[in-house]
Order: structure tokens, then sequence, then C-alpha cells
């Protein structure tokens, strides 16, 4: 159980531990907090001032925090038709086993990537143990300074020991033309709206990135600056070089110019990535169709490796290879998902989805129809697929893509006959 250092007047009425000289040796000892979505539930004013006070401070700048009022009861409701956020802060003065079963309810409608900090208002060992061995990132007893909740926040996310914070989602075409970079900014556009979690997109297709058109952005600097300087690269470089796109969306943009040659070493962008991964919970590597040190490098160490094609035979090969070869490249890994785009151009034999899986041994986690008209207008306009029609079916995929990328839903398959059976239905996660 963390408490920083208080200092009372003579009443006994906490003087602001900001002023104290524990707390700003503290703070001063601590890096920004990256670029994740905080939201707390607090039962008294004497928690949620401090938490708020924090929200204020300038290493909170690129956090999104929420106070609200009402505790466990409130946060239950809350969630029931909201996903949860990065870090969810509860405060509760229940005793230790009625915190216990509380908690346990919260935990049915929380997503399961969330990491928990909860406030109590009973300093037990036991309690602080059972905490922990469920699950729940740290245990704070009442009352809390700033101090206090930007040094665990730190703690969670960005110490030596913590976890990487964002997971790395490698888009890449079987084949050049085939959509992959828009399924790509879609998807993370997508996940950053619909679930209020920041995501920052790599564009690395340096001489010919699109990203900055679909996003209607013209960004000075981006990518580029970052990979010929790679000495200069740590979060507050990076922050500088990230144009932002929406309230939950970065972008490290390609300069699309051909003023230079781009030949890079195998490991040009690793350092790149990791940074990147300690300053969002999602980072959307949109790789460009080719074979060299550097994509094989980016591929084998991403997170998750979506491949998209299109349902011709020069896919179909491209796709077995490259299936084959990560597959050898990470053995302790799930295979690479696969996405077939451009379903239904009029006229153009195709592979049928069926015949297309079977040789990959991969089902494939979306298919997405065409519709020249919604994907024109949408590139055109420098706006997304939701953006441009939020009710359309492929928008409606894309967000079903986004939810298996992140872990709120699996592709459940069925034993029916039909393509049903072979690709199985969406099961959207609650």
């Amino acid at each position: 159980m963390h408490n920083l250092a208080y200092e009372s007047d003579e009443t006994g009425e906490e003087i602001d531990p900001i002023l104290t000289r524990e707390n700003l040796a503290v703070m001063q000892s601590l890096r920004p907090i990256p670029r994740i979505s905080i939201q707390a539930f607090c039962e008294t004013d004497g928690v949620a001032k401090p938490i708020e006070r924090a929200g204020e401070d300038r290493r909170m700048a690129n956090a999104h925090l929420k106070v609200h009022m009402g505790g466990i009861a409130t946060a239950i409701e809350f969630y029931q038709g909201a996903p949860t956020p990065n870090l969810l802060i509860v405060e509760s003065s229940a005793e230790p086993r009625a915190l216990l079963d509380r908690l346990a309810r919260l935990a049915e409608v929380c997503d399961p990537n969330s990491k928990v900090m909860v406030i109590g208002h009973s300093n037990d060992v036991w309690l602080y143990r059972e905490l922990i061995r469920r699950g729940i990132s740290e245990y704070i007893v009442a009352p809390v300074s700033l101090a206090d909740i930007i040094a665990i926040i730190s703690s969670i996310f960005i110490a030596p020991e913590a976890a990487p914070l964002g997971r790395s989602l490698a888009f890449i075409g079987a084949k050049g033309g085939v959509g992959a970079s828009t399924i790509a900014h879609n998807v993370a556009w997508t996940i950053s709206t619909r679930f209020e979690s920041d995501v920052v997109i790599a564009d690395m297709d340096l001489p010919y990135g699109t990203a900055n058109i679909n996003f209607d952005q013209d960004p000075a600097q981006g990518i580029a600056d970052a990979v010929f300087s790679p000495e200069r690269i740590d979060e507050v470089y990076l922050d500088r070089l990230l144009s932002q796109c929406a309230d939950h969306l970065s972008l490290l943009a390609a300069p699309s110019m051909l003023d230079r040659t781009f030949d890079f070493g195998e490991d040009a962008f690793a350092n790149l990535i990791d940074v990147a991964q300690r300053s969002a919970p999602h980072v959307v590597l949109d790789v460009p169709h080719g074979w060299n040190g550097w994509t094989r490098t980016t591929l084998a160490r991403a997170d998750e490796v979506i491949i998209v094609a299109a349902p011709d035979l020069a896919n179909l090969r491209n796709a077995k290879n490259l299936i084959d070869t990560l597959k050898a490249l990470r053995p302790n890994d799930a295979p690479p998902r696969l996405i077939l785009n451009q379903i239904g151009v009029p006229k153009r034999p195709e592979i049928s989805p069926v015949d297309f899986a079977e040789p990959l041994d991969v089902e494939p986690i979306a298919l997405v129809g065409f519709d020249p008209q919604l994907f024109g207008n949408a590139a055109n306009n420098g706006r997304m697929l939701g953006e441009t029609d939020p009710s359309h079916t492929v928008a409606q995929t894309i967000g079903d893509i986004a939810h298996i990328l992140t872990g709120r839903a699996e592709v459940k398959t069925r034993k029916k006959s039909g393509l049903t059976s072979l690709f199985g239905r969406l099961s959207r996660g609650k």
C-alpha cells in the first residue's frame, strides 16, 4: 500500500501536498504519463479533488482524465454500455469483503486489458494482498495527494519493470493496391473513436505513404525525421513529430516525396516502435508491400500481423508465402490475421473465400465488400469510412475488425455448411 508524505496544520487539516518537500522531490523525478485514458469514480471530494488536480499537471498533458462521483456502483452502471479506459480508478469506503464483492461485479463489465487502481479506507494488509492476487494494479489508502496519483500511474505504465503500454498492429498487403493502408487507417480511427483509446499510426511507406492524404493532414515533420535521427528518439521527441488527427488519434506521417532514397538497416524502425509503444495503447504500423531487412524485422517483432489480400491467384500465392514465413519467424505467436478485401468487383473472376482460405490454414477475420463510391468519397474528402457513412456494411465490418484486434471480440467457427461454417461469425465481446 503506497502513500506519500503529508503535512497537516494544527487542526489536522491536510496542507496542499504539492507544497511539501517530499512530494516536490517525487514530482520532479516523474516522467510524462503516456497517451492513456483514465476515468475515476470517487465517493468523496477529498479523493476526487487531488485526482482532478493531477489531471491539470503538465506530466498528465497527454493523458485523458475524467472524474465522476458515485464510486464502484456508478462505475458498474456506466460501463454496462461503454468501453473501459486504460486505467480505472475507483474509491470505496466498504469493508474488505464487501469491497471484494463489488470489485468482482465491476470485473464483469471491464475490458480485459484495463488496469484498475483502488483507493480504499481500510489499512488492511490482507486486503492489499488479496486485491493484488486478483489482478488489481494498486491499492492505496485515503487520503491521497496529487503526487500519490501521478506517482502510482507512473509506476503502472512507465516504470522500468512495467509491461509495454501499447500493442503494435502491423498491416501489410499481400500485393500492392489491395487496400491494406486504407484498412489500417480505418481500423485505427475506429479504435480511437469507438473505444476512446489512443492510437498512433506510423506510415512506414516513406516515399508513397497515403496516411496524410487519408486524414487530410500536411505535417511539417513525421516519421522520416525520427528514422534519420535515431539518437534523438524518446517520448518527448516523438510527441513533437506526431500530428493530431482526432482526440485520440495521432499520426507519424510519411513525407511522400522522392527527394531522397529511403534505404534502411534491419533495425531502423525498432527504437521508434518501442518508444511509440511506451506512449500509446495502440500502435498501428502501416507497412508497405515489399520484402527487405526492415520489413522482415518489423513484422517479426510486431505483437500482431494483419495481412490484407484481394481474392485472386497472385494474392493467394503471396499470402501463402507471407504466412509460412511469419509462422517460422514467430513460432511462439498466433498466426497472422487475414482480411479479404475488395470482394465482389464486377466482372472480375475471384477465388471464393472458401478456396482462398483452405491452403493458408488461416480463417479470415473479415470479408470487406467492394464499394467504389464509399471508398472513393472517403478518400477524396480525407475522411474515414465511418465518418462518410457510419451505417454502411463496410463501416460495420471495420468495427468488427477493431473489436477483434483489441481483444473485445473473437472469431468463433461453427460446424455448419456453407460460408458460415468456414469463417464463423463475429462474436462481439462485452
